[in-house]
């Protein structure tokens, strides 16, 4: 049974996480709009990621490969709006090599989208990062997944975060 949402807005409650960055927004904005950037440091820590696309433009896509010891699983955004240098709204799903949408492999429950909004904030020479998401097209025990899954992500992304930030001081 599916919840009644729209494939236009999340719903659930949302993830929300935030950081600043020591880094100008037009910096950070690049990390996010480019391949050599993102291969550098999207994904969980421990995975080195493959870029086999990225149009990245609205109704453009972002298609990973994040690899690591105990094997490889696929990735993408379908990119929503964005607005430079400051919002990126995107469709986030895991995926095959072809980018078909797939089940996450660590989860049967786990929803197939996940609309995301990033906003970037400039105050002064840093930039606050905030990413708020959440299923959409999702089944009541979908949503109640992605909820219990909070504390993980601001695990993972706090480490995808990490990576972020090293990659900003390395490339100023």
């Amino acid at each position: 049974m599916t919840s009644g949402n729209t494939a236009s807005e999340p719903a659930g409650e949302l993830f929300e996480i935030s950081r600043v960055f020591d880094a100008p927004r037009e910096r950070v904005w690049q990390a996010f709009s480019t391949s050599a950037a993102l291969a550098q440091w999207w994904g969980p820590v421990g995975f080195a990621i493959e870029v086999a696309k990225l149009e990245f433009r609205p109704g453009g896509v972002f298609h990973y490969c994040m690899k690591s010891p105990m094997g490889e699983m696929w990735g993408k955004f379908v990119y929503r709006d964005i607005a430079a240098p400051e919002r990126i709204v995107f469709i986030n799903s895991f995926s095959n090599a072809q980018g078909d949408i797939t089940r996450a492999p660590f989860s049967a429950a786990w929803p197939l989208e996940v609309h995301n909004t990033l906003t970037l904030v400039e105050v002064g020479d840093k930039t606050t990062l905030t990413l708020r998401g959440g299923p959409i097209n999702a089944t009541t025990e979908e949503l109640a997944t992605f909820k219990a899954s909070f504390d993980s992500m601001r695990q993972g992304f706090g480490g995808t975060w990490d990576q972020l930030a090293a990659y900003l001081s390395q490339n100023t």
